[in-house]
């Protein structure tokens, strides 16, 4: 037995010899490029080892150190002038090479080489002037899409399947996997031959999801293309674990933690929340100081390294919103139960206690483990009623005994909010979709979700704790995850300067601009409804905000230091710093030095991820929201909206309406003339009568289309 451990150990570092041979023989400047059989004869590599070589080499071609070409010679990157990219696709057709430094790349539907969303894929590029690179897809590297939902066609020779997913194109069904089924059934098709350039994708239908009749089978078909059906439980493994987890605090772990099961602690959420991150509390002291106390439930006390439960939480990375339904990072016992901070029940909690001056100023801070138990359960909408004073007499009998704690929380919110606006932080003006489902999941009302200063005042108490959790922990030299938001583009910049033109405004000092100047240049609108359009375009014109396990600071913030430490029930880089921070509590800041490897590692991996599920959850609340959009419009077909143009385009234009659906206007559907569109100025303008349309005009517009298989809304102005 010892022998055979002996030699399982000698065959082990006889493979990783091998590989850092092999990679440093790729990587070598005097590398000339060479085929399988001449790396054998080159290494003298016997016939018993050809199986571990391949195993090497295709190790490092995922590693992405080199690609096979067409003549099976293995071509590092770095002699190549090809990019290796993921692909993007668009509804159109057209697409983008995703890289991970540098400027993404352009790619159109006849350059695409067959390439589907997610694929990785090696990019030459074909067109480097102009304000964005343009390239076409030589090679696809990895297929990331298996299987595709879609709407059955049948015809007399075959069949074929429309992707409900507008960026794939329809895939052939043959006569003899096509007999079975109907047309307008939505099913599941395996993909057995991807598309080429000039060939349709292939496959072979697995299941059907259900047919036209069912009322809901657009959503369903949504959910079911984004496995999210999978994602409804949890695996065995994972309830293995969940049953030796207590469902209240057990009384010995309650050891090492301050008590503070007396003090007088909220939740403030939306009234159906069953998944409460966050609990506070403020005092006021003699001299003027605030006491500031955030509770966070103590997360990662449960969901331990190294368990199913958290390599489950990993792979989800965040819980996913969707209209009606939650897809949760943790299990609902945990989510909605011993970790949510449910009024009068014990609860485990990461607590941070700040003084801030009456200026905002954090004084001293400090970060700690505490058993709290929550006051009372409030929502957003009562607690602004309160503070508006608003009650009824109902409400008063209610909240009237926490009413002057809930004014101290406005008072101290406003001072922050006021603290933050001052010194540059950029506050959007961007307001989301509220869908509201009936009982039977069918779409009753899109709103603009309602956002009062109830909910900025939670806002600003978590803001202020993100950013001090962050800067302590960054002067200890921990391994930690930072939420980053670097600088923008000055491309990009220039392009919101054309739009910022027609309001006679302009952003100064591109070239190193400050947030403040963002700022400055939104706190000039005084209607809401052109904020919200100027904010719409500043936020697309800013570099999307990312996990990193660097601290590089937050442009949009305009903060130096900030992190995710608030919802660890919804959030893995939130859950992951909770750990690194309990520990520094519990060893009193002392690691030994393959721990702090082992987490510096699991950082760098865990915001790379996070950073992708994130985007990932992102896309499909969007798909729904759209879906949603377009169900619900269907019944208002000729009726006509007040707009406001959010968006002008070389082949239309795009209208925003009051309840914030966006629609599209095609150029043939604007009266009175033929209309140009001009770039420089982002207007369109009628070639006989001079008429403009611009970003921000309103209009009214009669809806002439909702089609829910694309999600596309048509208007024409009237």
């Amino acid at each position: 037995m010892k022998s055979k451990k002996i030699v399982n150990k000698i065959q082990k570092d006889k493979y990783t010899t091998r590989k850092e041979v092999l990679t440093s023989f790729f990587l070598s400047s005097d590398y000339e490029l060479a085929t399988k059989k001449q790396i054998i004869a080159l290494f003298a590599i016997p016939q018993a080892d050809v199986k571990q070589l391949d195993k090497i080499l295709d190790e490092l071609e995922k590693e992405g150190i080199f690609y096979i070409d067409d003549s099976k010679r293995y071509v590092p990157y770095s002699k190549s002038h090809l990019i290796k990219c993921k692909y993007q696709a668009k509804s159109s057709g057209f697409g983008f090479g995703l890289v991970e430094y540098g400027e993404d790349v352009y790619i159109s539907s006849r350059n695409s080489n067959g390439a589907m969303d997610e694929d990785e894929i090696l990019v030459e590029v074909i067109n480097n002037s102009g304000k964005s690179r343009e390239g076409k897809v030589v090679k696809v590297l990895k297929r990331n899409t298996t299987s595709v939902i879609g709407r059955f066609s049948k015809s007399k020779n075959f069949g074929f399947v429309i992707p409900i997913d507008d960026s794939i194109n329809d895939i052939y069904i043959s006569k003899k996997n096509s007999q079975n089924y109907k047309t307008g059934q939505v099913v599941q098709v395996l993909i057995t031959k991807y598309p080429t350039e000039n060939n349709k994708a292939e496959g072979k239908i697995e299941k059907i999801i259900g047919d036209s009749k069912d009322a809901h089978i657009d959503a369903k078909s949504l959910y079911v293309s984004y496995d999210l059906d999978k994602m409804e439980t949890f695996n065995q493994n994972i309830q293995e674990e969940l049953k030796h987890i207590p469902h209240m605090v057990l009384n010995e772990e309650k050891i090492n933690r301050v008590d503070r099961t007396k003090e007088r602690v909220y939740t403030i959420d939306s009234s159906d929340a069953k998944d409460l991150d966050d609990a506070v509390s403020v005092k006021k002291k003699d001299n003027g100081d605030y006491i500031l106390s955030v509770y966070i439930a103590d997360v990662s006390h449960y969901v331990r390294e190294k368990t199913a439960l958290d390599k489950e939480a990993i792979a989800r990375g965040t819980s996913i919103y969707i209209p009606g339904k939650v897809i949760p990072m943790l299990p609902k016992e945990l989510s909605n139960g011993i970790c949510s901070l449910n009024a009068g029940e014990e609860r485990l909690s990461l607590a941070v206690d700040m003084i801030i001056s009456k200026n905002g100023e954090v004084l001293s801070s400090e970060v700690f483990k505490a058993v709290i138990k929550v006051t009372k359960k409030m929502s957003y909408n009562k607690v602004y009623k309160v503070i508006s004073n608003q009650e009824d007499e109902e409400l008063t009998k209610e909240y009237g005994m926490y009413k002057e704690d809930l004014l101290l929380m406005e008072e101290l919110a406003k001072i922050l909010n006021e603290k933050r606006t001052k010194e540059g932080c950029i506050n959007f003006n961007i307001p989301e979709t509220h869908i509201v489902l009936d009982d039977n999941e069918d779409v009753v009302k899109i709103e603009p979700y309602p956002i009062t200063f109830a909910n900025q005042i939670i806002e600003e108490f978590m803001l202020v704790t993100n950013m001090i959790v962050a800067e302590k922990y960054y002067y200890l030299e921990l391994p930690f995850i930072y939420r980053i938001h670097e600088k923008p583009d000055e491309e990009k910049l220039r392009d919101l300067n054309l739009i910022l033109s027609n309001y006679k405004l302009r952003i100064k000092g591109i070239k190193d601009v400050h947030p403040k100047a963002l700022s400055d240049i939104l706190n000039k609108f005084e209607k809401d409804e052109d904020k919200d359009i100027i904010s719409t375009y500043m936020l697309r014109s800013l570099k999307l905000a990312k996990y990193s396990n660097e601290c590089l600071g937050h442009f949009g913030l305009n903060a130096k230091y900030y992190c995710h430490f608030t919802s660890p029930i919804r959030r893995y880089p939130d859950l992951f710093i909770h750990r690194i921070i309990s520990k520094a509590i519990d060893n009193k800041l002392v690691f030994k030095k393959n721990e702090l490897l082992r987490y510096e590692k699991q950082a760098e991996d865990y915001a790379k991820s996070s950073s992708e599920m994130e985007k990932n959850s992102t896309k499909i609340e969007r798909d729904f929201d759209s879906l949603y959009s377009a169900i619900y419009m269907r019944d208002f077909i000729g009726q006509e909206f007040n707009a406001t143009v959010c968006s002008i385009t070389s082949f239309g234009i795009f209208i925003k309406l009051e309840n914030t659906i966006e629609g599209f206007v095609s150029f043939n559907d604007i009266p009175g003339d033929y209309f140009l569109y001009d770039e420089s100025s982002r207007m369109l303008i009628g070639k006989r009568t001079s008429k403009k349309y611009k970003i921000g005009d309103k209009v009214k517009a009669r809806l002439i289309k909702s089609d829910v298989l694309t999600k596309q809304i048509d208007f024409e102005i009237i």
